[in-house]
């Protein structure tokens, strides 16, 4: 007899896992959270000393912590206290571990403080911070994420260059081969195991395609609830590079891991609707655009720039926006209909799937607070009645980019941030204040340091 089956919980873990594990002991339950990066942290024990009822405790300075690890000091008048936060598993998100040598349980926890309330500076109490303003006025977000990313050789060594990987012909791949069936099936053993962990753990994935740059892979997600929906991103983010290791290759989400290939986004599609009659409320009943889609879009057009720490949240994202070496990525807040050329896109669909999508946020975005502020953007736009510009038709004139332009350093982004008060107000003053020092501080570490290029050029030329 399993272990497991002493436990009255058990029996309600999702199909998946129980076929993921085919009568085997079940070993080991992962306790994780993510973290201001989209990080996985938590903690790890026997399934002995685990329950839904028993929450496990971590201290509340996993939030101050830059990509480095580095702590961040705080003065925020009414700070949290430096305390322990109770980890409450949410059991709707168990699902194997399926790289895991031994059957292993992974659940996404809620965090909270000693006294029940919502830690207000967790990545997944902000989005549902953000869903619960737009239950208010009776609406539900749809989101559907699109996740490029890079396979590459394994980069040892920092100090060297990222390269793209050898596939199955023994080839190093160089050139941009976007959609190619081919360039997919180069990299098949690295797909199949994606496939295989991701059906072991219960998810799902639309469709799978061969992006611009060299190695790089597109996966597409069904569109739903936006928290599902960030769960299902912060998985599939382990998954897929597990499963990279697993093939003697790295899998990297960084906007712009090499210096002559394009960046890898996150494109998100938004609708909303009526949480009575299930009605998208971008459409009338004649099926033509509403008012609430034009505020939606005009909202998200004034905001985006104030909330990019958070949808390109890292230095290296703003190399994406760069106009050289074959990027496609927008620069910005523009926006028509299935025109790829503005930051903002409306897709060919039918008057129930009318929908924006959002091009600008990378994939090295946390896809909490990358949805969460997408969404905020478009809310305001929504109850302050927020008119857009014109539709743009094709490429923006210069006066169109001049007037509709993002920040193209994580310096100004953090600038406009620090502003913003209606998305300080929305998402939580102390919360935003937070986020705007870890990443400031990772910024200064980042300028502390001094790279090849300078080493190349400078030290015997000047």
């Amino acid at each position: 007899m399993s272990q497991s089956c002493n436990h009255s919980w058990f029996d309600e873990l999702p199909a998946a896992f129980h076929a993921y594990l085919n009568g085997r002991r079940l070993d080991e339950v992962e306790c994780i959270v993510p973290d201001l990066n989209g990080m996985s942290r938590g903690k790890a024990m026997p399934l002995s000393k685990f329950s839904p009822d028993s929450p496990v405790f971590l201290p509340i300075s996993i939030f101050y912590q830059t990509i480095t690890g580095q702590d961040v000091e705080m003065d925020i008048e009414n700070q949290w206290a430096e305390s322990d936060m109770a980890l409450v598993p949410d059991m709707s998100t168990a699902m194997a571990v399926p790289w895991a040598k031994q059957p292993a349980l992974q659940i996404i926890h809620d965090l909270q403080d000693l006294n029940g309330n919502p830690i207000a500076c967790a990545p997944r109490n902000v989005l549902k911070r953000v869903v619960a303003m737009y239950a208010e006025k009776g609406w539900q977000p749809i989101v559907a994420p699109e996740l490029e990313f890079y396979l590459t050789k394994p980069n040892i060594d920092p100090n060297e260059p990222i390269e793209p990987p050898v596939g199955r012909s023994g080839r190093s791949g160089t050139s941009l081969q976007s959609y190619s069936m081919t360039a997919i099936d180069e990299y098949g053993p690295v797909i199949d195991t994606i496939y295989e962990y991701a059906e072991s753990a219960g998810l799902h994935i639309d469709s799978v395609i061969q992006e611009d740059g060299a190695g790089q892979v597109e996966f597409n997600l069904t569109h739903g609830d936006p928290l599902w929906l960030a769960d299902q991103v912060f998985y599939f983010k382990r998954i897929i590079k597990e499963a990279a290791l697993k093939n003697n290759m790295f899998a990297t989400f960084m906007a712009k891991p090499m210096r002559d290939q394009p960046g890898s986004a996150m494109h998100v599609h938004q609708s909303v609707v009526d949480m009575q009659t299930g009605k998208n409320i971008f459409s009338d009943d004649d099926g033509n655009a509403t008012d609430l889609f034009r505020y939606f879009i005009g909202g998200t057009q004034k905001h985006l720039r104030e909330v990019m720490p958070f949808i390109a949240p890292n230095v290296n994202s703003y190399r994406r926006f760069e106009s050289e070496a074959n990027s496609s990525a927008p620069t910005n807040t523009g926006w028509g209909y299935d025109n790829r050329a503005t930051g903002l896109r409306v897709p060919n669909s039918g008057a129930q799937d009318r929908r924006l999508e959002n091009r600008v946020i990378g994939v090295d975005a946390n896809p909490y607070l990358a949805i969460a502020a997408s969404l905020i953007c478009g809310y305001l736009g929504m109850v302050n009645r927020i008119e857009p510009d014109a539709p743009a038709e094709s490429e923006l004139d210069e006066e169109q980019e001049a007037l509709s332009y993002i920040p193209l350093t994580f310096d100004e982004a953090l600038r406009i941030f620090d502003d913003a008060e209606e998305i300080h107000q929305a998402l939580g003053e102390g919360f935003c204040q937070l986020y705007a020092a870890v990443k400031s501080e990772e910024m200064r570490l980042f300028h502390r340091e001094i790279s090849p290029w300078e080493r190349q050029h400078l030290l015997l030329n000047v």
